[in-house]
């Protein structure tokens, strides 16, 4: 029987993509198969609007091992026989309904992801975004969802290691946050998401399955409306000392058993869905399943339901018929049910039953054959007026305004210190972080060797809302100047592209040119694409999301005694690599410093590549020559906040010997990119380094002596300690009201 329009509106497919299932179906679909479908053909499952795209991407290197896509997440060879894996996803919508639930079982997902490969999970992060702290509402998402990070991070014992915040108006209403996993092994233990080998049992293990979370894929898939609250039951609850468990069982899986399984899948958006019939999909098989026999805690559950509900805490495994016993007996040991569902067919059908009763039968390759959408695209009117925004019409900054000024932005709510943040993250579990939060990248150690990984994330929606392509490219940069910063070669890239709603054609233009930069970015940067998410439909009734391609990037580091921070010593030279200190108005290009004393976002975003990647190479050669001391990146608020930042982490003060020329309100706060402040340990060191960048023609600029307790530079002069109190408690002033 047809469906009606509202019964579809529901579940988020179109009348198209209705008719196209009855086209290849040759037939209506029962109520399961049409409720699988949806999902699988979400957005969020099905990347309708954005694979397309993801052809743009460099996905190859020479250590990647893993096929883009292919796996629940990318992997990287470190050598010697041991692998990192990670990725990045969004949980946004739910976190803007119930935001420390959202927020708790984002960090639940993203960490299955990592253990489903048989990898243990080291390192944590998050991007996050939300409106002005000045808003209540946005104060309690924004509290809720540090809470459901942290809570759910520390209750599993993973580090919170890093991650960044933005605020803007944009993000009212519709918080972005994504999280980040990283996880470590020998290679030899990866594991596949593939349900092979026909006649194998399928294996549920873990939570019983409840109504939460059911439809919460195309929840993800459509616009936040004002009645969003009614979508509550999308929203999962975690629990994540179940997860404990089921993590250290599938570790212990993977290390030791390896050969009893021939996949493990995570149960995530869609929930049964999704894992049994995109591992099916990966091995060419089918399944054959019984919802009969999933175990459920709340009574009167449907078929539908079961299939479709995203309860946590679930993973699927597809065991050796010959190891069924030995795989169901480790779990309980774990303490975990562990249930056969059902078993790998040879057929290419997803069959489902309850009971005797079969309630769907339908191929997995139509089911895995989501729609494909060619995106309109129209550049917005609105960026000719904003890219040619005269900055000589704004008033330079008195001289003698100069050090106020750099207090009020330290203390702004896009520059003041995350330590009230970062605090509430246990980031010492597992004795791994080397260099903790509050610093350009953390990194971790790779125990039983010298080795580390330096992992951060970055992006700045107002530069990627004034040049979607430009702002990409400099969303990669940056987070590989963070990795460089402590020491670090930036390796590879996963992503999480946060846009409105792709059937816009002006979203359509933003989401194609940013991914296009992305890719250049990542090309010249040598910093391939492994794995990554894309959360589309992130708008209000007010409007959409600034466009946030989040970049988390992973570097490697040779020897973690080593590793950079951006605190400098007393008596060390500070110079500035990449510019000179004198710029011009463009350099205001959404600086917080415009945006804070002027109120203004605008202007016409601008990256070297070429530059970019001279000047990163520059700072790792001078490192491998034990030229450095410290190292920080130059970036938002310019270079007085950046110099503020090394200032306080030192607890030294800046004697500056280097003239402050040019536009003052460009020199102290501009923006320009590329730019590195570095320590040396003496005034050959920085002879030294100065000859390097002389050959690898960079710009490079003497500072001044790292010394006493004031900042100077220029009509700059401000005490430590009063740079640090604006700095590291002024996030609490703000929550504070």
């Amino acid at each position: 029987m047809p469906v009606d329009d509202q019964t579809l509106a529901a579940i988020a497919l179109s009348r198209a993509e209705y008719d196209r299932l009855v086209t290849m179906l040759e037939r209506e679909p029962t109520e399961v198969e049409l409720g699988i479908t949806s999902a699988l053909w979400s957005e969020h499952c099905g990347y309708k609007h954005s694979r397309p795209l993801f052809k743009h991407f460099p996905t190859t290197g020479p250590r990647v091992l893993t096929e883009a896509g292919a796996e629940n997440a990318g992997a990287i060879d470190l050598g010697d026989g041991w692998c990192a894996v990670f990725k990045m996803e969004s949980h946004n919508h739910p976190s803007a309904i119930e935001p420390y639930e959202g927020a708790a079982t984002g960090v639940g997902g993203i960490l299955r992801d990592i253990f489903a490969m048989g990898m243990r999970p080291v390192a944590l992060l998050d991007s996050l975004r939300f409106g002005p702290l000045s808003d209540a509402h946005n104060r309690h998402l924004f509290a809720g969802v540090v809470a459901g990070i942290g809570g759910y991070g520390n209750c599993i014992g993973v580090p919170t290691v890093g991650g960044e915040v933005q605020l803007a108006p944009e993000y009212s209403g519709n918080p972005l946050v994504n999280a980040m996993a990283v996880g470590v092994g020998r290679v030899e233990h990866l594991l596949s998401a593939a349900a092979r080998g026909v006649g194998n049992p399928l294996v549920l293990v873990g939570a019983d399955t409840g109504r939460d979370g059911i439809h919460g894929a195309t929840f993800a898939s459509v616009d936040l409306s004002a009645d969003a609250a009614e979508r509550r039951p999308a929203v999962q609850v975690g629990n994540p000392f179940l997860e404990k468990l089921l993590m250290e069982a599938c570790v212990e899986l993977a290390e030791q058993h390896g050969d009893w399984i021939e996949g493990l899948q995570d149960l995530g958006a869609a929930g049964l869905t999704s894992s049994a019939i995109e591992s099916a999909h990966r091995a060419g098989t089918g399944i054959d399943l019984d919802t009969a026999r999933v175990p459920r805690r709340e009574q009167g559950m449907t078929p539908y339901e079961v299939m479709l509900s995203e309860s946590q805490e679930r993973m699927l495994v597809i065991p050796k018929a010959e190891h069924l016993e030995d795989v169901l007996a480790l779990f309980r040991k774990w303490e975990l049910h562990a249930d056969v569902i059902g078993v790998v067919t040879g057929d290419g059908l997803a069959t489902i039953r309850d009971g005797d009763e079969v309630v769907a039968r339908i191929p997995i390759d139509v089911l895995s054959d989501a729609p494909q959408y060619e995106l309109e695209t129209v550049r917005p009117a609105r960026l000719d007026a904003l890219q040619a925004f005269d900055f000589t019409s704004l008033p330079d900054l008195d001289a003698s305004n100069a050090t106020a000024t750099l207090l009020q932005l330290m203390a702004s709510e896009n520059l003041v210190s995350r330590r009230w943040i970062f605090q509430q993250y246990d980031h010492q579990v597992q004795n791994n972080t080397i260099v903790p939060p509050g610093g350009d990248a953390a990194v971790i150690w790779l125990k039983g060797t010298p080795r580390g990984l330096a992992v951060a994330t970055d992006c700045n929606g107002r530069l990627v809302g004034l040049d979607p392509r430009v702002g990409a490219q400099i969303a990669v940069a940056e987070a590989a100047r963070n990795v460089v910063a402590v020491g670090a070669v930036p390796t590879a890239v996963t992503d999480c592209l946060n846009f409105g709603n792709p059937e816009r054609p002006e979203v359509g233009y933003e989401l194609t040119e940013a991914i296009i930069g992305l890719s250049e970015a990542c090309r010249v940067l040598g910093t391939p694409v492994v794995s990554g998410n894309a959360s589309l439909y992130n708008e209000t009734p007010s409007g959409a999301v600034l466009p946030t391609p989040a970049i988390g990037m992973l570097g490697v580091i040779d020897d973690v005694a080593r590793a950079l921070t951006c605190a400098p010593s007393e008596g060390d030279t500070l110079v500035l690599l990449g510019a000179e200190i004198a710029q011009d108005a463009s350099t205001l290009v959404a600086a917080e410093y415009v945006s804070v004393i002027h109120h203004t976002v605008a202007g016409l975003p601008r990256i070297d590549l070429d530059l970019e990647s001279r000047v990163q190479r520059l700072v790792l050669d001078a490192h491998a020559q034990q030229l450095l001391t410290a190292a920080h990146d130059c970036a938002d608020g310019g270079l007085a906040v950046a110099l503020a930042e090394c200032c306080i982490a030192g607890r030294v003060g800046l004697a500056g010997s280097a003239d402050v020329t040019g536009r003052l309100d460009a020199a102290l706060f501009g923006e320009a990119q590329s730019r590195f402040i570095v320590a040396t340990e003496d005034a050959g060191s920085a002879e030294a380094l100065l000859a390097l960048a002389a050959a690898a023609n960079v710009p490079a600029v003497v500072l001044g002596v790292a010394e006493g307790d004031r900042l100077r530079l220029g009509p700059v002069d401000a005490s430590v300690a009063e740079l640090a109190d604006a700095y590291e408690g002024g996030l609490g002033r703000i929550l504070a009201g």
